[in-house]
């Protein structure tokens, strides 16, 4: 099946809204040439499960293409059209599994030494694109905040050595009920700016209180779907013949209902679900849920705030003891655990920079429970060192 031959009908296997933009726009999906429409069909087929902010991007593509007049699409495409596509490609069913054909295309162009022409007009479409209307104003600058430290009571570790350079390091804060000083800075950010999706909070064990206002995951609460999927990656790695490319579509293809995913809203749900299913390592390291959390949390919502909480993991093992966590007692690792969330928290704060705003924003990151933590914001010098004390919820003050 080719573009030109879609009709509205074409698409009845999609949800209800992601069938209902399609068929507003059947005539412009016509036009896309084959290497490029799926690509675009793969973010259309979950519309209905994407956060506002996807939706905004989804709906500026399809503005940026439907304005296009006919020299200028032809233009725009051409790189595309031009790629050389085997006829098995066409002959699959890119209309329903536009996820797989995608996965089949990388494969494709890999082999056949296209992938550098089909990136290098990836680049220039997602330039144009960005380049076409100008980013929502915000209703306030985005603030984010890692918490680190979990359960350790000593540290020789240098921490921040990745964030020290980027604002002010602080090394006597005082913190007596630290954790809900954070969280009344959330709540009043949430309260004060009551965006869908725009305040998060992220833990890598048991979630604390936080409103209703704020979209809340955690790690334990997920435990009965990563177990679940724990049993049954299991089972995939103890057969015969392990074939990952097999072992990613059974992970693709699991529903959020096969997962235990039953309460919350569908966004919510999906999200929850695709933490585990397409993230490495989040079905058995909290410190790695925690920072893959984060990342497709600011990359897909672009939240105005953001806090994750890490908590030790357990110890690194062999697969087969990994993924059968929930059938013991794991040996938690606390001081390898603060190094993987120093870590992540300097690789939170680098996603946070690639997000619209990035110049306002401000971020904070904190070793629980000691006096440690660095501070970036417009008002703070970078590469300083503040050995003053400084009460945690007057640092808060100036950033949130």
């Amino acid at each position: 099946m080719l573009p030109s031959q879609l009709t509205a009908g074409s698409f009845s296997g999609y949800p209800t809204e992601a069938r209902q933009l399609a068929g507003k726009n059947i005539a412009l999906l016509q036009r896309l040439p084959l290497a490029f429409l799926p690509l675009l069909l793969r973010e259309l087929i979950v519309y209905d499960w994407k956060f506002p902010a996807e939706r905004v991007d989804l709906g500026r593509q399809f503005t940026y293409l439907g304005t296009l007049a006919g020299g200028a699409f032809e233009k725009a495409m051409s790189a595309f059209a031009q790629l050389k596509l085997a006829r098995e490609l066409e002959q699959t069913d890119w209309v329903n599994s536009p996820a797989i054909f995608s996965e089949q295309l990388s494969a494709h162009l890999w082999a056949t030494h296209q992938i550098d022409t089909f990136r290098a007009a990836a680049v220039e479409y997602v330039q144009k694109v960005s380049a076409s209307a100008a980013d929502p104003a915000l209703p306030t600058h985005r603030l984010g905040i890692a918490i680190i430290g979990q359960g350790v009571a000593k540290n020789d570790y240098r921490l921040f050595r990745k964030l020290r350079p980027q604002g002010v390091y602080f090394t006597q804060v005082k913190h007596t009920g630290g954790i809900q000083v954070l969280l009344d800075a959330v709540a009043a950010r949430a309260k004060a700016h009551p965006v869908p999706y725009g305040h998060w909070y992220i833990d890598g064990g048991a979630s604390v209180g936080v409103p209703e206002s704020v979209t809340r995951i955690s790690y334990n609460a997920l435990s009965g779907p990563r177990t679940t999927l724990q049993n049954r990656m299991q089972k995939t790695y103890e057969a015969a013949v392990f074939d990952p490319e097999a072992f990613r579509t059974m992970l693709a293809r699991i529903k959020p209902e096969e997962a235990g995913l039953t309460s919350g809203d569908d966004v919510l749900k999906r999200f929850q679900l695709s933490l585990l299913t397409e993230g490495s390592g989040t079905q058995v390291f909290s410190t790695t849920f925690v920072q893959w959390a984060a990342r497709e949390a600011l990359r897909r919502a672009q939240p105005l705030t953001i806090v994750t909480r890490f908590a030790p993991r357990q110890r690194e093992n062999q697969m087969n003891e990994l993924l059968a966590e929930h059938q013991r007692k794991p040996e938690l690792d606390a001081q390898g655990s603060l190094i993987d969330a120093d870590m992540g928290a300097y690789y939170t704060w680098l996603n946070q920079q690639r997000l619209p705003g990035e110049e306002k924003s401000a971020f904070l990151a904190w070793f629980e429970a000691h006096g440690e933590a660095v501070a970036i914001a417009p008002g703070f010098e970078r590469g300083k060192r503040s050995d003053a004390a400084i009460e945690l919820a007057d640092l808060m003050s100036r950033i949130a």
